[in-house]
C-alpha cells in the first residue's frame, strides 16, 4: 500500500475511534471540544471524518481523557474496549 494511502487510512482510523469514544460517552463535538481545552469543535469534526491528521498533543489529551493508550487510539490493528473507558 502506498504511504499516502496509508497515511489516509491511519487518520480515518483515528477519526473512526474518536468518534466511537465520544458517542460512547454520550458527549457533543461541542462538550469533547470543552474537555480539552478547543473553544471550537470545527477541528474535532475534520478529525473525525478523517479529513486533518492529530497532533501528538492532541492523542494524548484524547488518551488521557478516555483512559486509553496511544497505541489503542493510532495503530489500525487495536480495537477500543469502550466499556473499560472511562472519562477523567
Amino acid at each position: 500500500m502506498p504511504l499516502f494511502a496509508e497515511c489516509q487510512r491511519a487518520m480515518q482510523r483515528f477519526g473512526e475511534k474518536l468518534h466511537t469514544l465520544r458517542t460512547h460517552h454520550q458527549m457533543t463535538l461541542r462538550d469533547l471540544a470543552h474537555a480539552i481545552g478547543y473553544n471550537s469543535h470545527t477541528r474535532l469534526s475534520e478529525l473525525e471524518t478523517g479529513k486533518k491528521m492529530p497532533t501528538a498533543e492532541f492523542v494524548l489529551k484524547v488518551a488521557r481523557l478516555f483512559n486509553v493508550t496511544t497505541d489503542q487510539l493510532l495503530k489500525d490493528e487495536l480495537e477500543l474496549d469502550t466499556e473499560a473507558t472511562f472519562l477523567h
